[in-house]
């Protein structure tokens, strides 16, 4: 497998998080020591119930530029922020890339699932703009723009180009929210243009979960906001054997370790070796 620098050992920032998190980590932890891989692990306690990522983490990660993390806990209500959240918005992780696929000797209901979700992962519903209006009443803001619509439609046609995937769907809602969707849509619309080699399709999210537990296989690449993407992904996951082995990440784009090019690398050579 080709590496690339000089071969000197590269420094990770590991945060093995909470539940399953420190198993999972370990776990790849034991695997690149088993394959004698150039890395080493700067490991940090970060748990989701802290008010805020430490900035220590912060800064190993900026330096780094590659973290491995494992699940961090979400409070449910109370008002505190997810750290999630935070590493998103903070590092401005815009695109999440999740790639579900059969694994051999993992029997699952459907095959031939290879399913790429690339989710926009700093807006929508998850903005986190929320506010009580009076007592009783609280609204909260989805936030779609052009910018980040047509930044995650170029990340998702560029990793098709990249990695030979021949279709690429856009999930919505336009159908409802008539203004926020359908700008999400226009900017597909506009960057698939510049794709004429692939082809480019549109699904309602409800009818596309529908779509995706009855025949999977029908897609390729999907490109969705944050709230739908998060729901698909999972869907996607546990139809080819569960999110624990789905391997996936949040990336600023091409220039990031966990671009198309080398997350495609990975997953194909996850295959193999399995």
């Amino acid at each position: 497998m080709p590496r690339p620098g000089d071969g000197e050992p590269r420094p990770v920032t590991l945060i093995p998080g909470d539940g399953i998190g420190p198993l999972v980590t370990n776990a790849v932890e034991q695997v690149m020591e088993a394959m004698h891989a150039p890395v080493y692990f700067e490991k940090y306690e970060v748990h989701g119930d802290m008010m805020r990522v430490p900035s220590e983490v912060m800064e190993s990660i900026k330096k780094n530029k590659v973290c491995l993390k494992g699940g961090l806990t979400t409070p449910m209500g109370g008002g505190v922020s997810s750290l999630n959240l935070q590493l998103r918005k903070e590092l401005d992780l815009y695109a999440s890339l999740v790639n579900c696929f059969n694994l051999q000797g993992l029997p699952t209901r459907h095959q031939n699932v290879d399913i790429v979700v690339i989710r926009e992962n700093t807006e929508g519903e998850y903005a986190g703009l929320e506010h009580e209006v009076v007592p009783g009443v609280v609204e909260s803001l989805k936030v779609i723009t052009k910018f980040c619509s047509e930044r995650i439609a170029k990340y998702a046609f560029e990793y098709a180009y990249l990695n030979n995937r021949k279709k690429v769907t856009a999930v919505h809602k336009a159908n409802i929210m008539k203004l926020a969707d359908g700008l999400f849509l226009e900017s597909c619309r506009e960057v698939a243009t510049k794709y004429p080699g692939i082809k480019y399709n549109e699904i309602i999210v409800d009818n596309c979960c529908m779509q995706l537990v009855s025949k999977p296989e029908q897609f390729d690449v999907m490109v969705t906001p944050n709230l739908y993407g998060n729901l698909v992904a999972n869907t996607a996951a546990g139809i080819a054997g569960g999110s624990g082995v789905m391997p996936g990440g949040s990336s600023r784009g091409s220039g990031s370790f966990e671009s198309p090019v080398v997350l495609e690398h990975f997953n194909r050579r996850f295959k193999v070796m399995n």
